[in-house]
C-alpha cells in the first residue's frame, strides 16, 4: 500500500507515477501546477505535510486527471478508442459506482450490439437479394420484378438505418456517461487550494 505523502517530493513522485501514460507535456504541466501549490503554501507558512494533506491523495488526483483527459479526447475527436478511453477513465474515477453503472452499461451495450448485428444482417440480406431481384430470380414466387427490387432495397436501407441509429445511440450513451463523470468529478473533487 502506498503511504500518504508527507513531503513535496513524495507527493509529486506519486502524482507523476499516477499520470504515467499521458503525454509528457501534460504530466510536466500538471506537476508544475502542483509544485506551485507547494510554493504558495510554503509562502503562507504551511508545512509540506500540511500542504500535501490539503491537496489530497495524489493517486486519486491522477485518476481524476486521466478521466478528464479521456473526456477531452472524446470531445475533440469522436472515435471508438476515444470513447473507450473516456468510459474507462470515468469508470476508474467512479469506482464506488461501478456496481451500479457497469451492469446497466453492459445491458445497454449488449442490446445495442444485438441491434447492430441484426441491422447489419438485414442490410446484408437486402443487398444480396438485390442482384437476384434485378434478374428476376427472387425466391418470392408470383412477385413481379419491381416488387423484388423494392423489397431488397427496403431491407438494405432498413438495416442500414438500424445500424446508423445504433451508432447515434452509442454516441448519446457515451455523452451521458461523460456528463455523469463530470458531475461525479465535481461532487467528489477536493478543493485544490494550498
Amino acid at each position: 500500500m502506498i503511504q500518504a505523502p508527507t513531503s513535496k517530493q513524495m507527493f509529486l513522485d506519486q502524482l507523476r507515477a499516477g499520470l504515467k501514460g499521458l503525454p509528457r507535456s501534460v504530466i510536466e504541466e500538471t506537476v508544475a501546477d502542483y509544485e506551485a501549490h507547494f510554493e504558495a503554501g510554503r509562502a503562507a507558512g504551511r508545512t509540506e505535510a500540511d500542504i500535501a494533506s490539503r491537496l489530497g491523495d495524489p493517486a486519486r488526483l491522477a485518476r481524476e486527471l486521466r478521466a478528464e483527459a479521456g473526456v477531452r479526447r472524446w470531445e475533440d475527436e469522436r472515435s471508438l478508442s476515444n470513447a473507450l478511453g473516456a468510459i474507462l477513465g470515468i469508470m476508474g474515477l467512479a469506482a464506488l459506482d461501478l456496481l451500479v453503472v457497469l451492469p446497466v452499461l453492459l445491458a445497454v451495450g449488449s442490446c445495442v450490439f444485438a441491434f447492430v448485428i441484426a441491422g447489419a444482417a438485414v442490410c446484408l440480406a437486402g443487398s444480396l437479394l438485390l442482384p437476384f431481384a434485378l434478374i428476376d430470380l427472387t425466391p418470392l414466387s408470383g412477385a413481379d420484378w419491381l416488387q423484388g427490387v423494392l423489397l431488397s432495397l427496403g431491407l438494405a436501407s432498413g438495416g442500414a438505418s438500424v445500424v446508423a441509429f445504433c451508432v447515434l445511440l452509442t454516441i448519446g450513451i457515451v455523452n451521458l456517461l461523460v456528463g455523469y463523470g463530470r458531475a461525479h468529478y465535481r461532487l467528489i473533487a477536493p478543493t485544490h487550494t494550498a
